[in-house]
């Protein structure tokens, strides 16, 4: 019950940023009010990813592809722009691409549980799978019969 929130929050809030960053909305991109200049490496790609991963992973949709690319950005984020000022996340501004990263990479690794996109799919497809698989065994009683 509470890993489907924790991956809903963790979905919105990486969302926020990226529409901050493209569209200036929520303070804008690093509270400056504005957005990132379209197509400018790698913050305009990054914010793209941020919110549109974000939004898969808030509704449980492709959560996994989605969060183990969320969690690559924010790995790369973290050992291309932070970790030049130091090793420590608390020492270079990093505590947020390092815990996105990690918090991603559990949702990677756990799926989407079961208040998703995912898991409502999922068992449609099952329960089409079992009636499909029981169609021809009803026929054959029915045939003998």
């Amino acid at each position: 019950m509470i890993w489907p929130l924790f991956r809903a929050v963790l979905g919105l809030l990486f969302a926020c940023h990226g529409l901050a960053s493209l569209f200036g909305v929520l303070g804008g991109n690093r509270g400056s009010g504005e957005p990132i200049p379209a197509g400018t490496w790698p913050g305009w790609y990054a914010a793209v990813i941020q919110l549109v991963c974000g939004l898969l992973v808030l509704v449980g949709l492709f959560t996994r592809p989605a969060a183990i690319l969320a969690s690559g950005s924010m790995a790369y984020a973290y050992f291309v722009v932070h970790q030049k000022t130091g090793l420590m996340p608390i020492e270079n501004g990093g505590v947020n691409a390092a815990l996105y990263a990690w918090s991603f990479l559990a949702v990677a690794a756990l799926g989407a549980g079961p208040w998703s996109l995912d898991a409502l799919f999922g068992s449609r497809r099952a329960s089409s799978a079992a009636t499909t698989e029981e169609r021809p065994a009803e026929e054959v009683a029915a045939a003998t019969t």
